[in-house]
């Protein structure tokens, strides 16, 4: 991970905070590097390397209205085109396939009984988190800043679980999800602890495009059950793979961002800067 982009994150999270509550005043620089204590020259410069564009360009891709047009634009090819084909040549990640296998029934029911678990610690552009494989494929992560509360949170969903700290090939290939250049990942596995209908839910999500939005109505009528929007966001709150499985792209259909299970001021972030990334690929 780059510790740099870590860093930045951490030192600019309050001004994306200020930016997500304050876009509609559509704030300058000079009034943004003041609430976060620096000044505007250092501001832009550290803003720019973390998110890989200006914080006036960031601010239009974190406002409501942009988000509206996403959703508006991409509805007939996302919704029509990519959810029938399965990953698109437009889909998220380039080339990568991830693939979704759900735990037996006695690993669901007995809290991973039997199940030898490893996890590690790693450091992300959106903050530090936890991630931790099975045999199988990746089964947990999320974003902490505590590793003592990252463990224990993990321990809660598996309960019965042997847990060992080492990192694994597995974990390794998820975490150059991170990176630019995405030619070095390769398939990745999702060894999950979950419904068929959160199984459903997670497997729509990794469908949609990088830099794209859904909406939670939207998956609803992706996976046949159109009436169910509160079950499929009900859903989107127990991800337990976080980014890898992208309900940070789900919002609600005003345009608002709606809540995160890992705070709205990352969700925002991530939003932003895959925003950010897409439109530096074509430059």
């Amino acid at each position: 991970m780059d510790v740099q982009n870590q860093i930045n994150y951490n030192r600019i999270a309050k001004a994306i905070h200020y930016l997500k509550n304050n876009f509609k005043s559509q704030p300058n620089l000079d009034k943004v590097a003041e609430k976060v204590h620096i000044s505007p020259f250092h501001f832009q410069r550290m803003f720019t390397d973390w998110a890989g564009t200006s914080p006036k360009k960031f601010l239009q891709f974190i406002s409501v209205e942009h988000a509206k047009k996403i959703l508006k634009e991409e509805q007939a090819t996302l919704f029509d085109t990519a959810f029938e084909t399965g990953l698109s040549s437009t889909s998220r990640l380039h080339d990568l396939f991830v693939n979704i296998e759900g735990m037996t029934p006695a690993e669901y029911k007995n809290g991973g009984k039997n199940l030898c678990i490893n996890y590690s610690f790693a450091e992300s552009p959106f903050g530090p988190l936890i991630v931790a494989t099975t045999p199988k494929g990746v089964c947990y992560m999320a974003f902490e800043e505590e590793e003592k509360k990252a463990l224990k949170n993990l321990q809660k969903k598996f309960p019965n679980a042997l847990f060992r700290r080492k990192l694994d090939l597995m974990q390794q290939n998820a975490l150059f999800i991170f990176q630019n250049d995405w030619s070095k990942l390769n398939e990745i596995k999702l060894h999950l602890k979950g419904t068929d209908f959160q199984l459903k839910v997670w497997e729509s999500l990794l469908k949609i495009p990088m830099g794209k939005l859904s909406s939670y109505g939207n998956i609803a009528n992706t996976i046949g059950k159109p009436n169910a929007s509160r079950a499929v966001g009900t859903a989107i709150a127990n991800n337990p793979v976080a980014y890898l499985i992208p309900c940070h792209r789900v919002i609600q259909s005003t345009g608002n961002f709606g809540g995160y299970r890992w705070g709205t001021t990352r969700k925002t972030a991530i939003i932003g800067w895959e925003t950010a990334q897409k439109q530096n690929q074509f430059i």
